[in-house]
């Protein structure tokens, strides 16, 4: 399992252990009672009656979009986009439902074969749906890049600490803040180091054969049940090169004296000894 205390990565001020159920018209007036939403690595998020605030970045527009283009498609399984507040803050709809939020140890959906097996489907789905998204004319992504032919929406995150489930049931993906146009691999890439799980223990305990067995089933689950009908030897490739990448944004920004992302400097590590831990993996492990 991704390190429990580390699996703060990626997570958004939307978390915790908050379940609110949103009503149809999501009505929002200036002066209405703000609750703060505590969890994540950022501040700024609050609660106000049925309607989350965040601060808006450059690339919440582009965000946005994609969500109605999901909405508009039936698509229920992330929040809505309500536009902006008259403070400028993005206004989204809250999922309802159970997240990991602040514990230290996950529960137990989080490692399930079924709960696998959705979180493939409802990427597929995203996937399908958003292959012949449109984005604005002026489009800017956190991750960078321009949608064109091929290329797909992906969450980038979809990570157990951004899921809501209900019981058994996935429920979605809340944080789309990193949501970009990419190759399907590429955001599968990420999704299937923290659920098979493919990162490395915290503590760089070396997997044992039947930790590689399980692995391996867990990771030819997860591509059965999106339907990946590729060679999937090209994620041997694809996990390292995702795992650096993410770990080099983190630095990067660090660097430049991010505080969020200098509290994530653990989790750079963690990702780059994760790409070794691949790259070391037998090549029968990539055969179905």
């Amino acid at each position: 399992m991704w390190p429990p205390e580390l699996s703060d990565y990626g997570r958004e001020d939307l978390d915790g252990p908050y379940s609110v159920s949103p009503s149809s018209d999501c009505e929002y007036t200036p002066g209405m009672r703000e609750a703060t939403l505590p969890g994540g690595n950022t501040t700024g998020a609050t609660l106000i009656g049925d309607v989350v605030h965040k601060p808006a970045r450059p690339w919440t527009p582009s965000v946005h979009a994609v969500l109605r283009h999901l909405q508009d498609r039936g698509f229920d399984g992330a929040p809505r986009a309500l536009g902006f507040d008259d403070q400028g803050r993005e206004m989204l709809t809250y999922l309802p439902g159970e997240t990991i939020g602040g514990q230290t140890r996950w529960p137990a959906w989080a490692s399930a074969d079924s709960m696998l097996i959705q979180v493939a489907q409802w990427l597929r789905r995203v996937h399908d749906l958003t292959a012949d998204f449109i984005p604005p004319a002026d489009q800017q992504w956190f991750i960078g890049g321009t949608m064109r032919p091929g290329l797909i929406i992906g969450h980038q995150d979809a990570a157990p600490y951004n899921a809501v489930v209900d019981g058994d049931r996935l429920v979605g993906f809340y944080d789309w803040d990193i949501a970009g146009p990419s190759s399907r691999e590429w955001d599968l890439a990420f999704t299937v180091l923290p659920w098979v799980p493919l990162a490395s223990p915290s503590d760089d305990t070396p997997s044992s054969s039947h930790d590689n067995d399980e692995r391996r089933r867990r990771f030819h689950l997860l591509l059965d049940a999106y339907g990946y009908d590729g060679d999937r030897q090209v994620f041997r490739a694809v996990i390292p090169e995702r795992a650096r990448a993410q770990a080099g944004v983190i630095r990067s920004m660090a660097d430049a004296g991010d505080p969020a992302s200098i509290a994530l400097l653990p989790i750079a590590d963690l990702l780059q000894r994760s790409a070794a831990a691949v790259e070391a993996l037998p090549d029968d492990f990539w055969l179905r």
